[in-house]
């Protein structure tokens, strides 16, 4: 997945900074519940540096039907999901 190949508006960011593990968790799975078809990659900022539970939470304990692939950068405190084209069948299984 190379970022230069999408369009701004096909990438969608999410800050989960100041929150807790499970409102982390929730606001994640409510944005990718409502993330509109075009949008391609979400790039999950979560930081590192005040501990590492939400971090954990997003790399090994979250999935959602529409995560085709989890990808780590160079900057350890983002996580970026590649998605899935939208199915009803995929989002109705949950």
């Amino acid at each position: 997945m190379e970022d230069i190949f999408l369009k701004p508006e096909e990438i969608l960011t999410i800050d989960l900074h100041e929150m807790t593990v499970a409102e982390a968790e929730y606001y994640l799975e409510k944005e990718l519940d409502t993330a509109p078809e075009y949008i391609k990659v979400v790039e999950v900022i979560h930081g590192f540096h005040k501990g590492r539970a939400i971090l954990n939470m997003v790399r090994k304990e979250f999935f959602h039907p529409r995560i085709k692939r989890k990808y780590i950068g160079l900057n350890g405190g983002i996580t970026k999901f590649e998605l899935k084209k939208i199915e009803k069948n995929n989002l109705e299984k949950k």
